[in-house]
């Protein structure tokens, strides 16, 4: 699990954005990708003793595809700068709350966690278990790691008071979210040490409660 190798593919792929740089840098490209796949197994591997859901899971059926997608966009450069995996059952193809790390160099790595752009009946139930299991939830939040590594729930939201919500409800801004989230972001350092692999599984373990949370709201 060379972090320090993956970094450095990354950071010169993001300089040399074309086939041809890959073509010809192509068994790099393998070794730093088996270094990501090494460290998503050994993090599923850990996760997996609390969260029985993990077990079992294919690191290659949680890490997205290099190649962008580049046929609506104006950006025409073919590969993505970063490596992600999306940890949950199912692998990245998921409707329930995930661990996502992301590994892109110049500090812009970071892990995170929950429910991103949820569609409409998903994002109904977790406003409903917010409305009706708002103690639970705060016990969460107010964890002394969750705070340290997180801070706070973040997403995208809605100027006003969801349908079916008064403006005045007690949690109206948890409620008006459209994601829910949590993020912890890295520096290139904390990356590379050789402390990365179970400092991540902590940080990772401090969101299983809120993940589990989610998942309860959604199942």
């Amino acid at each position: 699990m060379d972090t320090t190798f993956i970094l450095s593919f990354l950071q010169d792929l993001q300089a040399n954005n074309e086939k041809a740089w890959m073509d010809e840098h192509r068994s790099r490209y393998q070794t730093a990708r088996q270094q990501f796949i090494d460290l998503v197994g050994y993090i599923l591997g850990e996760l997996s003793i609390d969260d029985e859901s993990l077990r079992g899971l294919n690191p290659k059926d949680c890490i997205f595809r290099i190649n962008r997608d580049i046929r609506f966009s104006k950006n025409k450069s073919p590969y993505k700068n970063n490596f992600g995996a999306a940890m949950a059952e199912g692998g990245k193809k998921t409707d329930q709350a995930l661990y996502y790390l992301h590994l892109q160099p110049n500090d812009e790595s970071f892990i995170a966690g929950g429910i991103y752009q949820p569609p409409p009946p998903v994002l109904a139930k977790v406003r409903q278990e917010i409305d009706y299991n708002p103690g639970e939830l705060k016990t969460i939040t107010d964890a002394p790691d969750f705070k340290r590594y997180f801070g706070e729930i973040q997403g995208a939201a809605l100027k006003r008071a969801p349908k079916g919500y008064e403006p005045d409800h007690p949690n109206i801004e948890l409620l008006k979210l459209k994601d829910y989230l949590v993020m912890h972001k890295l520096t290139d350092k904390q990356v590379t040490s050789q402390q990365f692999p179970a400092t991540t599984v902590k940080i990772f373990q401090s969101m299983q409660p809120f993940l589990g949370y989610l998942n309860v709201a959604v199942s």
